[in-house]
């Protein structure tokens, strides 16, 4: 990893990875999956301080914590195999994907020329949902009916912000950014014993396997909760995918859930 920057790419599989140095391939879940070997240039996450036993309910927050405990970067980020930062300029005179991924040099530019602390990925943008009526049409709402009283008990400060993203049509999601250390282990201290306090009062086995996988996506929302509350400016750069994504597919899977009541039961 180099000492000024270091991103993180979780992944439970063999995958082709961005060439920039900073980018760290990491193979999440190797606890569970210890036959699995991605090979020297992948980065198990059940080294040094972890939580990789975790992975099947917690899913990229294992690669998350392994960061905030292990790396020592001045900047740290996760993305994933498939979702990375992209180039402002996206596919420009290139038809190879991973050619619109961020480099080390614009992602720092960013980062010196805005005095920011934070990148993010742009906002998805629910337009007919809010962000509490799309997780309650697609997922247990419960989960952030729970978080909510873990907020009023513990961090009552945070409890407008949340209040606030659980009204609004648009969110900064896929638990993907880019921080200052500072910033980054801040943010970890704060929003990892929440998600711990929410899976005692919410066992993950209660769920088949991909229901299982509620604290990945609660975290996702904490996420602007934490950034609002304590008014941290920002800067966003587009999502790019190596892979097509199906948007058919993707649409049809979202309006069932709105008007056919049909939760999601795998990923898009």
């Amino acid at each position: 990893m180099t000492e000024k920057i270091c991103i993180a790419v979780a992944s439970h599989k063999p995958y082709r990875m961005p060439a920039d140095p900073m980018y760290m391939p990491m193979q999440v879940g190797k606890a569970l999956h210890p036959d699995i070997d991605l090979g020297p240039s992948f980065t198990p996450d059940d080294t040094g301080d972890n939580i990789s036993c975790l992975n099947a309910s917690y899913s990229e927050l294992t690669a998350l914590y392994w960061m905030w405990k292990n790396c020592d970067a001045e900047y740290k980020g996760l993305v994933h195999y498939r979702r990375h930062f992209g180039r402002h300029k996206l596919f420009e005179h290139n038809e190879d994907r991973f050619a619109s991924i961020a480099s080390q040099k614009e992602l720092l530019s960013a980062l010196d020329d805005n005095n920011v602390d934070i990148l993010l990925p742009r906002k998805r943008h629910y337009v007919i949902e809010t962000v509490y009526s799309h997780y309650s049409h697609t997922f247990d709402n419960k989960q952030f009916i729970e978080m909510r009283k873990i907020l009023s008990e513990t961090c009552p400060e945070y409890v407008p912000s949340f209040d606030k993203l659980m009204k609004s049509r648009s969110a900064h999601v896929f638990n993907m950014f880019i921080m200052s250390r500072e910033k980054f282990d801040e943010y970890c201290s704060w929003m990892f014993p929440l998600i711990g306090m929410l899976t005692d009062r919410i066992p993950p086995e209660s769920y088949d396997s991909f229901g299982a996988r509620y604290p990945g996506r609660v975290s996702e929302r904490l996420l602007d909760v934490w950034i609002n509350t304590n008014k941290y400016f920002y800067v966003e750069f587009p999502v790019i995918s190596p892979e097509p994504v199906n948007w058919i597919k993707k649409g049809s899977g979202f309006l069932l859930a709105k008007f056919a009541g049909k939760k999601y039961g795998k990923s898009f």
